[in-house]
């Protein structure tokens, strides 16, 4: 079974949004996860509790501790598992490395506070520093869950349909089409006539156009990936786009 283990100094974080709808119905009553979480600070030999010093070589704020935290992480048995630290300049979080993860026996989340972690301890479990977003957070627990959600969700069995993970933003290099329901017209703007039509290969086509151009549009980073390697068909179907000189959002950091 898939287990997220969360070493954090805010235990009471958890589940949050993971133990509501699909993902908390499939931890809580069928099984197909499990959620645990580990408190750091339980594993200070400080009388006082304290887990945490003042940065070497001086400047603002508190560091975690090697030790302590490695006394937390040695502490789990087990099967291995990939090791996660939630930092502000990890490599970005992506869907590719998402679907690593999922198919692994579970992960292990770090959650930093204040400055940050001792560097050595990092090193020498091997943890991999990744970010959700390019901002800084107060700490990891918040990241932590983006990244626990996005692995419990492909397990099998947990959203119910897996045809519905096919077409999402990513999955081939492209986000997700636009999506319309009831009513038809909602204050003057009417559903698409093309999903109306009934013809399902216009409805496609119509989808993989507004894929095309919402990821042009928005993500020309990931558009020139998607060029990159399907050169031929994606050159035909559509025009390059010239790059805005306007920022664009990416999937990267957020400190912990």
């Amino acid at each position: 079974m898939f287990t997220a283990t969360v070493l954090t100094m805010f235990p009471e974080a958890f589940p949050g949004p993971l133990g509501v709808s699909l993902i908390g119905t499939a931890w809580r009553e069928k099984g197909l996860w499990d959620l645990q979480t580990l408190d750091i600070r339980d594993f200070s030999e400080d009388k006082r509790g304290f887990l945490d010093d003042t940065p070497a070589g001086g400047g603002p704020g508190q560091v975690l501790k090697a030790d302590v935290v490695a006394r937390a992480l040695d502490s789990l048995s087990g099967p291995p598992r990939p090791l996660l630290y939630m930092s502000a300049r990890g490599r970005p979080l992506t869907q590719a490395r998402v679907k690593d993860w999922a198919k692994a026996d579970g992960i292990v989340v770090l959650c930093g506070r204040f400055e940050g972690v001792d560097q050595r301890v990092l090193d020498a479990r091997g943890f991999e520093e990744v970010s959700v977003g390019d901002a800084v957070l107060a700490g990891g627990e918040a990241a932590a869950m983006v990244v626990i959600e996005a692995c419990v969700r492909l397990i099998p069995g947990v959203l119910g349909q897996a045809e519905s993970l096919s077409s999402e933003s990513f999955e081939d290099g492209l986000l997700e089409h636009p999506q319309y329901t009831r009513p038809r017209t909602f204050e003057g703007i009417d559903i698409p006539e093309v999903l109306l039509s009934g013809d399902h290969r216009k409805m496609a086509a119509w989808r993989q156009e507004q894929r095309e151009k919402t990821t042009q549009e928005r993500r020309p980073d990931l558009w020139d990936a998607h060029l990159a390697t399907r050169p031929a068909e994606s050159s035909a179907k559509s025009p390059r786009r010239a790059r805005s000189t306007g920022s664009t959002a990416g999937p990267g950091p957020a400190k912990s």
